[in-house]
């Protein structure tokens, strides 16, 4: 056997397992469980301790996608390492120069909880930090995965079909639980958000996020299947009429419209509304960056937002996702309240933070009388982000995006390969999308959904440096 066919194929049963680990992930709740999160943790060092054993003895190596993408690797290690440092002790009057008001509380509950304050940690909560340093260098383990794994367009091709399976199992799922009245979410029947659709999530809001990501890689894919050239004939167009009714593209064009009518029972105001946004704005950037776009494609964006919003939605419950939005208000909304109170906490501890995993707690001291319900999460990302890891640590995630993005948009302008152009327009709508959905929401607090926008962030770079002739060389 050819050395480079032994050596692509030696990680065949990792891969596999990495497509398998996206499979899972929505299932239980969007792994928005302590015993989930250790699980997937679990699952995801496997992996990566089993491709360490195959490189350290020879049968693989670095792709060149993960040699080429030093720049999101650093910025992504330097946020591991961040997160790492606010659970380590470090003397006191660092901390004070770092942090004045951690040094204040430390200082004022350290005879209670019985800790030396010659040395102390930046985080409010050094052991719930650990837990999110833990979370935290899984994630950037599955961004290493890809880059390692998905060498090839093949397999590029079989993670966006894996991912779109998925989505349309939660969309099939969450709509049948509506539709019949059963609502059970995992098994066991749900307490919130009955009447809507949630596939296996808790909330519909997480759900529609969810197929946001699923949805834009579906679309990415659809798009590199369209012929990029007019019919020279009757015959032909006849021919190019006839496969697209009886191939691939209708099954998959029938699946994302599967996944729309759910986004749309879901009635997440935001959800929705990043979609479309999303949609709409790689649209209106892929007929300004690439160069002579096919009219294929312009009738696809154009399908898209007529059939889905106007024919799909006006069965399936667009007036009332519009309803909703014309009826939010200040006064029937808390979130306003929230966000103040954390921008307080923010004002506090600009810097370093509160430390990972710590917005829970540390916000009961910052809640202010008129908000009665108990928040976990700030439901805003940007906002508790920047409370628990300061600027410094947000920095390195801000770098970490914009540094992907502008590699998935890149590669849209530059690449002529028809999948990796599509996986391209994938990642750049699924990062837009999730940008807008965090104002409002916690996605990026939800292991699945955090997950698959780190696999988004590395398949920018994939489409970017992927060298397409290999799949035709290499085994899968």
């Amino acid at each position: 056997m050819h050395p480079l066919r032994k050596s692509a194929s030696a990680d065949q049963f990792i891969f596999y397992g990495f497509l398998l680990l996206f499979v899972w992930l929505p299932l239980p709740l969007g792994s928005f469980r302590g015993w989930a999160i250790s699980f997937m943790e679990v699952w995801v060092f496997a992996l990566s301790i089993a491709w360490l054993v195959l490189f350290f003895r020879k049968q693989v190596r670095l792709s060149f996608t993960f040699r080429t993408a030093f720049i999101p690797l650093a910025f992504f290690l330097l946020f591991v390492s961040w997160v790492f440092i606010q659970t380590i002790p470090l003397p006191a009057n660092l901390v004070d120069f770092l942090s004045p008001e951690t040094f204040a509380v430390y200082q004022s509950t350290y005879q209670i909880i019985g800790i030396d304050m010659n040395y102390i940690p930046l985080s409010l909560n050094a052991y719930g930090t650990y837990e999110a340093f833990l979370e935290t260098l899984s994630y950037f383990l599955i961004f290493c995965l890809m880059l390692v794994l998905v060498k090839n367009t093949k397999r590029v091709r079989l993670f966006a079909g894996v991912i779109i399976l998925s989505g349309v199992f939660q969309a099939v799922y969450g709509s049948l639980m509506t539709l019949s009245g059963l609502e059970y979410s995992f098994f066991f029947e749900k307490e919130f958000f009955r009447g809507k659709a949630t596939g296996t999530f808790i909330s519909r809001n997480h759900f529609s996020g969810y197929l946001e990501m699923c949805l834009a890689i579906g679309i990415g894919l659809l798009i590199s299947s369209l012929y990029t050239t007019s019919s020279v004939s009757w015959r032909e167009l006849f021919h190019r009429i006839i496969s697209s009714i009886l191939g691939s593209k209708v099954r998959l064009r029938i699946g994302l419209a599967l996944m729309v009518i759910a986004l749309v029972m879901s009635h997440s105001r935001m959800g929705n509304t990043a979609f479309f946004t999303s949609l709409t704005v790689m649209g209106v950037l892929y007929l300004l960056i690439v160069k002579k776009p096919p009219r294929s494609v312009v009738i696809l964006f154009v399908s898209l937002i007529v059939i889905d919003v106007f024919i799909v939605g006006a069965w399936f419950g667009i007036d009332e996702v519009m309803q909703r939005l014309e009826n939010t208000s200040a006064n029937s909304e808390s979130r306003d309240e929230v966000i103040r109170d954390t921008l307080s906490m923010i004002k506090e501890y600009p810097l370093v933070g509160t430390g990972g995993g710590t917005y829970e707690i540390s916000f009961l001291r910052y809640k202010s009388e008129d908000i009665s319900i108990y928040y976990h999460h700030a439901h805003n990302d940007y906002l508790e982000f920047l409370a628990e890891y300061g600027v410094i640590g947000m920095s390195f995630l801000v770098l970490l995006v914009i540094s992907s993005l502008a590699s998935a948009l890149f590669a849209l302008r530059k690449r002529n390969h028809a999948l990796l152009k599509g996986m391209a327009f994938s990642s750049s709508m699924g990062i837009i999308a999730i940008l807008i959905h965090s104002t409002v929401d916690y996605n990026l607090q939800i292991p699945s959904n955090a997950a698959l926008f780190v696999a988004l962030l590395a398949l920018a770079h994939i489409s970017l440096h992927l060298k397409p002739n290999s799949s035709s060389r290499i085994s899968l």
